[in-house]
């Protein structure tokens, strides 16, 4: 069911909540607490500027690591204030709390087109409980919802989904924001009937977390390529050799069930041929890495990456693709010695855009990397979901998604 979204709604001298996801990377410089990557407040900024636009005030509800309650100076989204004002080129009032009387008074003085960021929601354990009265008291300072944070729908909290059903009780819309518009759009509708060949690449470390999307998507995907550490409990379920590489035995048997699956739909399902391997130095750095050129690896290493040849196996693979479905890495390409796989498969991807293909990037590390490789604005569209994302691809219905009003 379609959801209403920021442009069915009269927005003009309303007050909106809106939740955003601004749970980005900080450190510590000098005293001071930095954001490290702005992509996420980025993204935000089609659905603000829309909404200053229409002349609403803007009340901005976000959280910020894992506070549990407590009042943590470093998990602040003071900083996240500056850098949005930054960002969309006028001030952002800061509010040193999200809840009670200087809310109130705060928003009161808010002028049509204004911005108000609350503090971290997360400083209460009510959010995360999503308990009624914190809900009705965010309630209060709106007359319509907004939600924007794809990557914290997945959560029934007090901001995603309480004060939702509060606003909509008393007749108030909850609306979609354009960045959770494009989301539900792109992992949704274009994925429900993709142009062919409908390639899917996933990587990352364990097959558990992945095997419930790997199911969805072999009734709907032409080839499915796995890299990562994933790639060795396949190829466990081969009985191929994996030496030392991180597997999960547990999960044999339904990776088995996955090949069988792909083989009964006639679903190309490729694994590596060829890794990157090394050997674990005492103090848990690889070391002596090479190339391993057999689908085998030998006892006394582990792999790190896949291969050249399957690079090249999968980037041809990528090149006849018309969607592009991507999520996690093909090794550990934070370091630059295993970060060739999954490069390769990014500027495989980025070629096939380029060529006419739909690429949808389904967050987490897969963004990353395109981001390290200078690929990040040359695919069709980068989710800002994780596991938000690996849950809608899975067909489960998203507590923030549900929460909102239908067309």
């Amino acid at each position: 069911m379609a959801k209403l979204t920021v442009h069915d709604i009269d927005l003009q001298g309303k007050r909106v909540l809106t939740r955003v996801d601004y749970n980005v990377p900080m450190s510590e410089q000098n005293d001071t607490m930095v954001i490290n990557d702005d992509t996420r407040i980025r993204a935000t900024l089609p659905t603000l500027k829309t909404m200053i636009n229409e002349g609403a005030k803007i009340i901005l509800a976000a959280h910020l690591g894992r506070p549990k309650g407590v009042r943590e100076p470093s998990m602040s989204l003071r900083p996240v204030a500056e850098k949005l004002a930054e960002l969309i080129g006028q001030p952002v009032t800061f509010c040193e709390h999200c809840v009670g009387n200087s809310v109130t008074e705060t928003v009161d003085e808010l002028e049509e087109g204004g911005l108000l960021l609350l503090e971290n929601v997360r400083y209460h354990t009510e959010e995360i409980d999503n308990d009624t009265a914190f809900a009705e008291q965010l309630a209060t300072i709106a007359d319509v919802y907004v939600n924007d944070a794809f990557g914290a729908a997945h959560r029934a909290h007090a901001s995603t989904v309480g004060v939702a059903k509060v606003i909509a009780a008393r007749g108030g819309p909850c609306a979609a924001g354009l960045l959770m518009e494009r989301e539900l759009q792109f992992l949704g509708d274009e994925l429900a009937d993709p142009s062919r060949p409908f390639v899917v690449i996933l990587g990352g470390a364990k097959v558990s977390d992945k095997i419930k999307v790997i199911n969805r998507l072999l009734e709907k995907a032409d080839s499915i390529l796995i890299g990562g550490a994933m790639a060795y409990t396949f190829m466990l379920a081969m009985d191929l050799t994996v030496g030392k590489s991180l597997v999960e035995p547990d999960a044999v048997d339904v990776a088995r069930a996955a090949l069988d699956k792909a083989s009964e739909r006639n679903v190309q399902f490729l694994i590596p041929n060829d890794h990157i391997v090394t050997t674990l130095g005492m103090t848990d750095q690889f070391e002596n890495h090479r190339v391993s050129d057999s689908g085998n690896i030998p006892n006394d290493v582990g792999g790190v990456d896949i291969g050249p040849k399957t690079t090249a196996e999968f980037s041809n693979v990528i090149a006849n693709a018309k969607t592009i479905l991507w999520n996690g890495p093909m090794g550990i390409f934070e370091d630059a010695r295993f970060a060739q796989g999954t490069f390769g498969v990014a500027k495989a991807v980025a070629e096939a855009t380029r060529n006419g293909a739909k690429s949808i990037i389904g967050g987490g590390d897969s963004v990353k990397a395109l981001i390290m490789a200078g690929l990040g604005e040359q695919v069709t569209f980068m989710s800002t979901g994780g596991g938000a994302s690996l849950e809608f691809l899975e067909g489960i219905e998203l507590p923030g998604v549900a929460s909102l009003t239908d067309k």
